[in-house]
Parts: structure tokens; sequence; C-alpha cells
């Protein structure tokens, strides 16, 4: 991964190319038990092990949609947020989100990032929209591929 601090300029320049891969994460029945608890969804495909492995068509509990939404933050930061020279640097949103493959308790995920565009805003302001594809160790098709969007402060 390029370390360098990227101006709004050296983004830019970017478009259209893959800036950053994340490290991979652990998405362990822990993990998958602990977000339905904080979100009171403790649907059997997640949480009920057994019932899981014997009935579903995965074979295995899978982790929430999104809960593997929700760790694109922290492999945001790493694969790209780390190598933006901001003074801040807030979440804006998503533009777009596929669900493309279930997360089997106990794989590990990584978030593959592109440039789609940085457009100036004024005020030292930039908005960056990225594309994100969350990868499965192991398999073909990806878990999620989201746009993203954040608002950069210089």
């Amino acid at each position: 991964m390029n370390m360098a601090r990227n101006t709004p300029a050296d983004l830019a320049a970017r478009v259209g190319q893959e800036i950053g891969v994340s490290s991979w994460i652990a998405v362990d029945q822990s993990r998958i038990d602990e977000f339905a608890h904080c979100t009171d969804d403790h649907q059997w495909i997640h949480v009920d092990v057994e019932r899981a492995t014997r009935e579903s068509p995965f074979k295995a509990p899978i982790a929430h949609g999104y809960l593997t939404l929700a760790l694109l933050a922290p492999m945001s930061v790493e694969a790209l947020m780390s190598q933006v020279q901001a003074r801040q640097v807030v979440n804006y949103g998503l533009d777009k989100v596929r669900f493309l493959a279930p997360v089997r308790a106990g794989r590990r995920i990584r978030n593959r990032v592109k440039i789609v565009a940085v457009e100036d805003k004024g005020q030292g302001r930039w908005l960056l929209t990225s594309e994100n594809t969350v990868e499965i160790e192991g398999e073909d098709k990806p878990a999620l591929i989201a746009t993203a969007l954040a608002m950069l402060m210089f």
C-alpha cells in the first residue's frame, strides 16, 4: 500500500484506480453474536449454530449483511483514509450497496478500495467517492460492493 499522504489533487489523479487493500478481518461467531445483541437481530441463520449447520443452505451461520457493511468503516480507514492528508474526514453516506454473497462464520474479509470521484465542494472541503469491494478469503464472489462517500476537510 502506498503510504504517501495524498492531497485532493493526488486523489483526483487516481480516479479509476485502486488505492488500497485492507488487512483481513475475522468474522467469527462471537462477533456475529455481539452484533446480534447490539441490533436485536437474533435470526437463527446468524446465531443458532446447530440449526444453521443443519437447515441453512449455507451449512453454517452467516454474518448479518449490516455487520459486514459496518466493518467497512475500519477497513476503509486502513485501506484509504490512512493515506489521506486531511484535517478531518467525515462519513458522508453511501450511494449504493449490494450484498452479493454471505459471509459464513469463521471467514475473513477485507476491503479493496478504488477511487471513483473527487469533487471540490469549496471552503477546503472535498467529496471523495470510493468503490469498496469486500472480499471473502478463499471465495470468488465478494460479500458486498458499496459506493461510499466521505467529506474530506483540508
